[in-house]
């Protein structure tokens, strides 16, 4: 399965990530005694065909208990805790960046080496690199804290009510997800890496109508019309978030190598930095307002 979140993008994928909903099996594959396809992760449909006395494999959708984790195979608690290793860096990070006062240049500077970082992690290093995720957490909290006291001039309380914010949407994403009120089927994928899409190139042309036109360039952060544009990020990052889940859980279902929950848990944190700051513009409009 494809993600929208472009850490997971390469990772998750057809013929050379975990089963999903691009991997469409190849021809004659069935017939060559290979009932995995391409999917190296992959196990047996019914571990306990050939046990007589089996009473029927796990089934995760129906949440019947899932057979132990091979050595070297990703695991849950492995994800949590490398996911609470990055947030913690970020928070801490965030610290810092306020606590510190330091310039908004500065900030702005942290935010485009942790954005290089996630470029050269998402697209050029073929395995995950902890020193490259663990500096982005560093350097994007820096960016948080020091963005966050900015708006917290303005806008008192701003950056608490963002964080609040954040974390129901997290919450309420999951329980969705769990209960399958959310259906991450690959219609659902591609709408939302389509709306990823356009929103980030919209947000690119009002900063560049910003920076060579001066004042809030097209207006996309101020008003009512700010106010829909920061619902509208707030859930396209829900979306995305939703989708990370799946491909947590596709994951940890097809005994993916350990390593690759530090890449989880780098996706999981863009995610939840992009909410959080789409939810922190949105409560500072509605705080001018």
């Amino acid at each position: 399965m494809r993600s929208s979140n472009p850490v997971f993008s390469r990772r998750f994928r057809g013929n050379n990530g975990y089963a999903g909903f691009n991997a469409a099996p190849q021809a004659g594959t069935a017939a060559q005694g290979n009932p995995y396809g391409s999917n190296p992760y992959a196990q047996p449909a019914n571990p306990y065909a050939t046990n007589p006395y089996a009473q029927g494999g796990p089934d995760l959708q129906q949440g019947y208990p899932q057979a132990p984790a091979a050595t070297g195979r990703m695991t849950m608690d492995d994800v949590v805790m490398r996911t609470g290793m990055s947030l913690g860096l970020v928070i801490l990070g965030a610290a810092v960046g306020w606590g510190m006062n330091l310039p908004v240049g500065l900030g702005f500077g942290a935010g485009l080496v942790a954005a290089v970082l996630v470029f050269a992690q998402s697209m050029f290093l073929r395995r995950p690199v902890p020193a490259v995720i663990l500096a982005y957490a560093a350097l994007e909290g820096l960016f948080l804290g020091v963005v966050s006291k900015a708006y917290n001039h303005y806008a008192q309380g701003a950056p608490v009510q963002a964080v609040l914010g954040t974390i129901l949407v997290s919450v309420g994403v999951l329980i969705a997800y769990k209960t399958r009120l959310i259906r991450v089927d690959r219609r659902f994928v591609r709408f939302v890496t389509a709306a990823l899409i356009g929103f980030v190139l919209l947000t690119m042309v009002n900063l560049l109508f910003a920076v060579f036109g001066g004042g809030d360039g097209l207006g996309l952060r101020t008003g009512w019309l700010g106010i829909l544009v920061g619902v509208a990020g707030v859930l396209i990052g829900a979306a995305v978030l939703a989708i990370d889940f799946k491909q947590v859980e596709d994951g940890i279902q097809y005994g993916a190598p350990r390593e690759e929950s530090w890449l989880a848990a780098f996706g999981l944190t863009v995610s939840l930095v992009w909410i959080y700051v789409q939810m922190l513009q949105l409560v500072g409009i509605l705080n001018e307002d």
